[in-house]
């Protein structure tokens, strides 16, 4: 299959000399690079943030139906930034 991709010129150009100097393509090495990068994705699992909630009730009636900026100023004491 046949695409155009951007590559900055300062890493075309060094891939291009490590081509000639491995006596191998362009194409061929994208085509290593691209191997190499999917295979060291595939080896990590994506990352999951784990659960740290708690047990509770949500919002305390005290706060629940106070406005963004409101809450704000209680998170820091009434210090907002």
């Amino acid at each position: 299959m046949k695409t155009t991709i951007e590559i900055p010129e300062p890493l075309f150009r060094a891939a291009r000399a490590r081509a000639r100097r491995d006596r191998t393509t362009l194409r061929a090495l994208v085509e290593r690079g691209l191997q190499l990068a999917l295979a060291e994705r595939g080896r990590h699992p994506a990352f999951r943030l784990p659960d740290a909630s708690v047990g509770g009730r949500g919002l305390s009636a005290r706060i629940r139906d106070v406005s963004g900026s409101r809450f704000r100023d209680l998170a820091y004491d009434d210090r907002a930034e």
